[in-house]
């Protein structure tokens, strides 16, 4: 770590007062700190500069922290990284750039792990507790999803592209669109399933109807798509009208539990990180149940590295307790696991989709922060509007990093057709 005298950044006069705790606050934080390896961190604190770790690397990071209140060290010391990200939401430090910094966080997860030690450590279980009462039941799964979900479709339309896509999208050409790439992304699943004019498929999972539309627009084929969010389910029905496709798409307000029926074909996008790893099995089972002999279904699934999973199930991250509350994602070993247990299944297609998501992200960002103003014209704090920088962020340099991934993973129901 080096340190050196600065002229004070616009908004960081108050960084500069503070009492014996937030000295002894500042200085945990910043030896802590002191053990990035890979990266240059610099932390500007009233009129002084830190700076942690190198610009070497692949490729090289840098990012600039500038702490506006004291209480920041506080709050990472308290609270560690999930305090950090709170304090973030608060408006108590800002970031040049925040994905780079993300990155560099987890390049250095295991020399910086001492974050979440201490006090933050202490906190630890009942952040796990306050997770793990939030359980993926029918009952729990409405409550769930309406924490995140119904924010108002007015709030997604703002920045998600006119599929109204929130899953990552495919760029198979750099001058594509955000539009075109999610249009893109519903066409490979399409073309994975087979689907046809002949085909009844399933959704698990509708969103807001994007993937149903135009998979019978495209193919001709059957419909049937279930959500349990009032507000998804209420613009997606909206949506169908308005397409003409009332005889093709039926839109439904259920839980995945609830459905019956046989159908040719099955997808679902981006849903699996709801179900929850106690409920793996039995999302996997009603897949195969719901589906017919040489049937195929098709999952588009964000994904926990298979070396970090175990730690991660005993753990509630920032996405658990900030963004998704009851979501868990599952690793490859996970679902072939369930698979293996209770399905019928067996895996025909992995397709990995990771650097997709970080330009998705990166386009979903700049959206956002381009309407900002009518964000807080919907009725949303400042500090919401922050905190979806930051989860955006966050998500960015994890699949950057490939903490986390995303992939197509297809599969086929034994027996003929």
């Amino acid at each position: 770590m080096s340190r050196t005298g600065i002229l004070a950044a616009p908004g960081t006069e108050r960084a500069a007062r503070g009492g014996l705790i937030t000295r002894l606050a500042q200085r945990t934080v910043l030896r802590h700190l002191a053990a990035i390896r890979e990266g240059q961190l610099n932390v500007h604190a009233g009129d002084e500069t830190f700076r942690f770790g190198h610009a070497g690397g692949r490729p090289s990071l840098r990012a600039t922290v500038s702490v506006h209140d004291p209480a920041f060290f506080r709050r990472v010391a308290s609270g560690g990284t999930l305090g950090a990200a709170d304090a973030f939401a608060e408006g108590l430090w800002t970031c040049d750039d925040l994905t780079a910094l993300i990155r560099i966080m987890v390049r250095n997860e295991r020399h910086l792990g001492k974050l979440d030690s201490g006090l933050a450590r202490l906190r630890a279980p009942f952040h796990r507790l306050a997770h793990l009462l939030r359980r993926n039941t029918v009952r729990g799964s409405r409550r769930n999803i309406h924490a995140h979900y119904d924010l108002g479709n007015g709030f997604y339309r703002l920045w998600l592209d006119e599929t109204l896509s929130y899953s990552c999208a495919l760029f198979e050409r750099e001058t594509m669109t955000l539009a075109e790439a999610s249009t893109a992304k519903i066409d490979r699943l399409c073309d994975l399933l087979a689907l046809s004019a002949q085909d009844h498929l399933l959704e698990i999972g509708t969103g807001w109807g994007g993937f149903a539309i135009r998979a019978a627009q495209r193919t001709g084929c059957r419909v049937t798509t279930a959500t349990i969010s009032a507000e998804q389910h209420r613009l997606a029905s909206e949506r169908v009208r308005e397409a003409g496709l009332e005889d093709r798409v039926t839109v439904l307000q259920r839980d995945y539990r609830e459905l019956a029926g046989q159908f040719d074909k099955a997808v679902s996008v981006e849903m699996v990180e709801a179900v929850g790893h106690r409920h793996l099995d039995g999302y996997v089972s009603t897949l195969s149940a719901l589906l017919r002999p040489g049937g195929r279904v098709a999952l588009q699934a964000i994904l926990m590295n298979d070396q970090e999973h175990p730690r991660y199930l005993h753990s509630a991250d920032f996405i658990q307790r900030r963004i998704f509350p009851g979501s868990c994602l599952p690793s490859v070993t996970s679902i072939m696991q369930s698979v293996a247990r209770a399905s019928e299944l067996r895996l025909t297609h992995f397709d990995d989709l990771t650097p997709h998501y970080v330009t998705t992200l990166q386009a979903w960002r700049e959206r956002l922060m381009a309407r900002a103003g009518q964000v807080r014209e919907l009725g949303f704090p400042e500090s919401f509007l922050r905190l979806w920088d930051y989860y955006l962020c966050y998500c960015a340099g994890g699949f950057a990093e490939r903490k986390i991934g995303v992939a197509h993973l297809l599969f086929e129901k034994r027996g003929c057709a």
